[in-house]
């Protein structure tokens, strides 16, 4: 399936919106263990459990990405949950304002502080004409190292000179 999304950081201001929002306990699996930047990954949100590949459409390009998930069972994922790979664990938040839903993702554990914002979109012209809310520090979608295969395994200090960048601060939740 062909995916639209934008992703960015997202201000302290985002936090206090999110009280009412609901949302999904997510860890996510990326294999294999060894690669840079793994494109497979095993979900669990909530109870559901799947296995996802995604990659770009175009090498330069991701915005529009192309999906492929399969469900799993849960004795399917508990197989799968014994092989070795990067693990990234977090909260996302399901925030609807306007006529958008926001995937709020609050990072735990290595990551905690680091919040990011991702918004689907059903087209290219749609994408194109989003207006981001004042919510939000800095579109990051073309920035590699807040991709999830790139996140996961790594710590804040891993990453806290590319967020400096953009003036991004921790948020504690």
């Amino acid at each position: 399936m062909e995916e639209f999304e934008l992703t960015y950081l997202a201000k302290e201001s985002i936090i206090p919106r999110l009280k009412d929002s609901p949302f999904k306990e997510m860890l996510d699996i990326y294999i294999p263990a060894s690669s840079v930047h793994p494109t497979l990954r095993i979900r669990k949100s909530g109870d559901r459990c799947e296995i996802t590949k995604k990659a770009p459409i175009r090498d330069e390009d991701a915005s529009h990405q192309l999906e492929t998930t399969i469900p799993l069972t849960q004795e399917e994922f508990s197989e799968l949950n014994l092989l070795k790979g990067k693990r990234v664990s977090k909260i996302r938040y399901f925030y609807k304002e306007g006529n958008y839903m926001y995937e709020v993702d609050v990072f735990h554990g290595s990551l905690r502080g680091l919040v990011l914002v991702d918004i689907e979109f059903k087209s290219h012209k749609e994408k194109n004409n989003f207006t981001p809310p004042p919510w939000v520090l800095a579109e990051v979608t073309q920035e590699n190292f807040v991709a999830g295969g790139m996140l996961c395994g790594k710590n804040y200090e891993d990453i806290s000179n590319e967020l400096k960048r953009f003036g991004y601060s921790k948020i504690w939740t």
